[in-house]
């Protein structure tokens, strides 16, 4: 039995050699791999002494042979095949260890200059493993260092690899190159300025229970690299498995928690915040939030910014919450907390920094992409268009409710006061229904004045600042943009109320 190894991730390699030769197996090594192997005391044949043929351009040629290809797709059952290899001299090729250039870690590299890319496609080793996949009956082909044991197992037990293992290492081939060649056309249309094609690459983390209702099945994937404020990433370290609900839910309130760099707490049900709160700490930001509508709480998710400690878990405890969110739980927290059978707790990577992340939303027959929504534009003075100015404390509540409301569902308005929201108003079919949501809110808390409104688009007429100085609302902020934007300047004016305009809308869909 014959063994060929040509690897760039040479974890592992020299066991499962070693392992093969300790078996009885020969084993046919190229350049690097074959220095590496024979320095390490193993017994390695030239893949040249195999060819008859020197490697070529730079090592660009060496295994693309039919004395490497005749022996790994010629089948064993095939009386014509095994006639066409004893003829010309091509032994059988058993197994393929191989894994490809580094291509994704070459163009990671900042400034990575085209040449080098153009160096890091790998061309024998996909024909390899194509052509050792295709004929996975009789070949076995290794891409990943994690099934090194595995099949050094089944050999040592009975002489040879499984047939379904080998299936399985042959979808794994396939799966390694489809992923390297998406990979590279990615790379190569973008040099070239194409981008008619969109290639997507994402793990199953789990199959889900069902989806969002219980006769729809669902899975959760993820991408490759990790990112903050991902739940794909997030460590659970209490409660059952998450749904497909949760999994929205949950994602919609880290999107707010992105938001602030003050502590905050965030409640959220059907990805809208029914209460959301700043504060000195996570326990007055709970409290705060907590107390914005402690109704919608019920049955609903927690996010945070602050490390959970055993002081506001204790005032968690008495809710049913179905989900925790924060980037750390003290033993405290978990002790107060794991007490809850089902709850579950989740830490989740906050680290703040640059942002790069697309947005994708399947339609009917296709797919909807943009970039994520987290720039943010602060609410300053200068934006005001109104007579009446915004008490300097104001400023604070402006850009809360403006960092809030943009995670709302349009149109969206959102009352807030103190750091704190007293109303949200979500998804309505106009605005003035979401004005009046959010402002019965808020004076059903009792609030009837002092309020801060934010909407997450223009207002078309001026019915919204009507409404909002009978509800005490002396300060607005919204984008601007619509035709009659004078009309509402003049009637803020006639109310007293101060206006800001952003310049920047944030629908949410």
């Amino acid at each position: 039995m014959r063994a060929l190894i040509s690897v760039s991730d040479k974890t592992g390699v020299v066991e499962f050699a070693k392992g093969l030769r300790a078996l009885g197996w020969e084993v046919i090594a190229t350049g690097g791999t074959m220095k590496l192997l024979r320095e390490s005391g193993v017994e390695v044949i030239n893949i040249s002494d195999v060819t008859g043929f020197p490697e070529i351009c730079d090592g660009r040629v060496k295994t693309l042979h039919p004395k490497v290809h005749g022996g790994l797709l010629a089948r064993r059952d095939n009386p014509e095949h095994l006639k066409a290899l004893k003829e010309n001299g091509i032994e059988f090729i058993d197994l393929v260890c191989v894994n490809l250039y580094p291509f994704r870690q070459t163009i990671s590299k900042p400034d990575v200059k085209m040449e080098d890319a153009i160096e890091n496609i790998d061309i024998g080793g996909p024909s390899m493993l194509r052509s050792a996949a295709k004929n996975w009956a009789d070949v076995t082909v290794v891409c990943d260092p994690k099934d090194y044991d595995q099949v050094l197992e089944e050999i040592r037990a009975t002489g040879n690899t499984q047939r379904d293992t080998r299936l399985k290492l042959s979808a794994k081939a396939y799966t390694h190159t489809a992923e390297y060649d998406a990979m590279i056309a990615t790379y190569m249309r973008k040099q070239a300025g194409l981008d008619e094609k969109l290639f997507l690459e994402y793990d199953l983390v789990q199959t889900l229970r069902y989806g969002e209702n219980p006769h729809q099945s669902a899975k959760f994937y993820r991408e490759e690299h990790e990112v903050p404020y991902s739940l794909a990433f997030a460590r659970q370290l209490h409660g059952k498995e998450l749904s497909y609900n949760n999994i929205q839910d949950a994602n919609a309130a880290l999107c707010i928690v992105r938001e602030f760099d003050q502590p905050f707490c965030v409640g959220l049900k059907h990805m809208n915040p029914c209460g959301a709160a700043v504060g000195k700490d996570v326990v007055e930001a709970w409290t705060k939030a907590y107390e914005a509508d402690k109704v919608s709480i019920f049955g609903g998710i927690v996010a945070t910014n602050c490390t959970v400690t055993r002081e506001v878990a204790e005032l968690m405890k008495p809710i049913f919450l179905e989900i925790i969110m924060a980037p750390k739980f003290d033993e405290g927290a978990l002790e107060v907390l794991g007490t809850k059978k089902n709850i579950r707790l989740l830490e989740v990577n906050m680290e703040k920094g640059a942002v790069d992340q697309k947005q994708y939303v399947s339609v009917n027959g296709g797919l909807l992409v943009q970039d994520l929504d987290v720039k943010t534009k602060p609410v300053t003075a200068d934006m005001c268009v109104t007579k009446a100015k915004p008490a300097p404390e104001q400023m604070d509540d402006l850009n809360f409710g403006w960092h809030i409301v943009k995670h709302v569902k349009s149109n969206a308005i959102v009352a807030v006061k103190d750091g704190r929201t007293l109303g949200v108003g979500a998804g309505q079919m106009n605005r003035i229904g979401s004005a009046e949501l959010a402002l019965n809110q808020a004076r059903a808390a009792g609030v009837t004045e002092g309020i801060v409104l934010a909407s997450d688009g223009f207002f078309p007429f001026d019915d919204c600042v009507t409404l909002a100085a009978e509800y005490g609302v002396t300060a607005i902020v919204q984008p601007g943009g619509s035709v009659r934007d004078g009309e509402s300047i003049s009637k803020a004016d006639e109310k007293g109320i101060a206006m800001l305009f952003t310049g920047e809308r944030h629908f949410k869909h």
